[in-house]
């Protein structure tokens, strides 16, 4: 699903393009002025929470660090549960970990291994898809812990950097679905 010209006018229009961020040749999409303005920022919570129901979901799962600033909200909408996936370390307890490359190198990402049951379909949640790292490991923490994997929800997709190909094997069969495409 792609977001109604009407949504995606509204959630471009509060999106900022910062060059050279995080390194030279990066154009970082800014979405703090999206999050700032409460009208933009509730109908992007609406529109993903819509989407956690739409694909069945019990809990959703947000991707460190923004991703938890998206999801959250769309799970409380939603009436799902919260999970959220931290870079390694971040978590006491017993955790499950996905080692990864991203577009600026390696990273890790952890999730509480009782946070998540065989009865769970799990609604992954991002700001971006870019090269598909981050998404692929958190879809195979979502498969380790022995959950479902009801569907991935971005706010963009940067088709150009093709992370879609990349994780579409793990998806197996269940929906990706970016509100904005760039």
């Amino acid at each position: 699903m792609s977001a109604t010209p009407e949504l995606r006018e509204l959630l471009l229009s509060r999106i900022r393009d910062v060059p050279d961020y995080p390194k030279p040749g990066v154009m970082f999409k800014d979405i703090t002025p999206l999050l700032a303005d409460p009208a933009a920022f509730s109908a992007l919570t609406e529109a993903l929470a819509e989407l956690c129901v739409r694909n069945g979901a019990t809990k959703v799962m947000g991707l460190e660090a923004r991703g938890f600033i998206l999801a959250a909200p769309a799970a409380i909408r939603a009436g799902l549960g919260f999970v959220p996936v931290r870079k390694a370390g971040k978590l006491p307890g017993a955790t499950l970990s996905q080692a990864y490359e991203l577009e600026y190198g390696n990273a890790e990402i952890e999730v509480h291994a009782e946070d998540l049951t065989p009865e769970d379909r799990v609604m992954v949640i991002d700001d971006v898809l870019a090269t598909g790292g981050t998404g692929h490991a958190s879809l195979e923490l979502v498969r380790r812990a022995k959950a479902q994997v009801a569907g991935v929800a971005v706010l963009m997709e940067l088709g150009f950097l093709a992370g879609r190909r990349r994780i579409e094997s793990a998806l197996q069969g269940a929906p990706l679905d970016a509100l904005i495409t760039i």
